[in-house]
């Protein structure tokens, strides 16, 4: 369940009056997103996160999952998202992901791929922490994105 932070409401200065967010989706490929949305909830590397408008400023960064958006003209829309960074203002949210797609986008079996060669990678670690850690990043990834394919991200 997204954690909601207070925001700064009434008292953001200047700019957008009509209580909705301009919410960028950006990769280094392409822009998935430039809407509105009355709410955003993120993945970040502590957990969900929900933005709404008049959030406080905030740096976050992305781990693996969905973002979703309510209301304004995004459409109550979801994208998976891997990694990257979020910035937050009172008016907008700005997404910069280092993979981002709709659900419909994820091909299920490059996914179950990711997933088993995460698997063998963590089962092969030994000793090596740094293998552990990137056969986790992985896993999580892969978990997040099987999970959003098939509508069933948490």
């Amino acid at each position: 369940m997204p954690v909601p932070v207070s925001g700064l409401g009434d008292m953001a200065e200047g700019g957008n009056n009509s209580g909705v967010l301009q919410v960028r989706l950006v990769t280094p490929e392409r822009v998935l997103l430039d809407a509105t949305a009355d709410a955003v909830e993120l993945p970040s590397m502590s957990g969900y996160l929900e933005a709404l408008y008049g959030h406080a400023p905030l740096l976050a960064e992305l781990g693996a999952g969905e973002v979703r958006l309510h209301g304004g003209s995004s459409a109550d829309q979801k994208f998976f998202v891997a990694w990257g960074f979020v910035e937050v203002l009172p008016e907008r949210v700005t997404i910069l992901a280092e993979t981002a797609m709709h659900p419909d986008e994820i091909n299920l079996g490059k996914a179950e791929d990711l997933l088993k060669q995460a698997e063998k990678t963590y089962a092969e670690a030994g000793d090596n922490q740094a293998m552990y850690d990137e056969a986790n990043t992985l896993m999580r990834q892969a978990d997040e994105m099987i999970a959003s394919a098939q509508g069933k991200s948490l």
